[in-house]
């Protein structure tokens, strides 16, 4: 069984940055493609950016530009680089694997505020 655990989240002022991971067991994370998602309050999670297994990037346009996703197979994670963070860039944020979406399985997700 795959297992995925965020973290990396935490207080931050506009214009700072973060870097999330995910970090995953159970299963050899080059496999799959990968995706962030955030979430906040009574809305569907929405995707922030994805690679795939080879490494092909995309992102969503309110992220575009801003963020950068990479991964790192030897150490079986993926990141999400956050910079410029704005207010609105707050929320729950979550990796996932297309298998993990399809399953309804979700980790706890990491918290990112963007508060002065």
């Amino acid at each position: 069984q795959v297992q995925l655990v965020e973290s990396g989240g935490g207080l931050v002022q506009p214009g700072g940055s973060l870097r999330l991971s995910c970090a995953a067991s159970g299963s050899i994370l080059s496999t799959y493609d990968m995706a962030w998602y955030r979430q906040t309050p009574g809305k569907q999670r929405e995707v922030v950016a994805a690679i795939s297994s080879g490494g092909l990037t995309n992102y969503a346009d309110s992220w575009k530009g801003r963020f950068t996703i990479s991964r790192d197979n030897a150490k079986n994670t993926v990141y999400l680089q956050m910079n410029s963070l704005k207010p609105g860039d707050t929320g729950v944020y979550y990796c996932n694997s297309p298998y993990g979406v399809a399953a309804g399985y979700w980790g706890q997700g990491t918290q990112v505020t963007v508060s002065s």
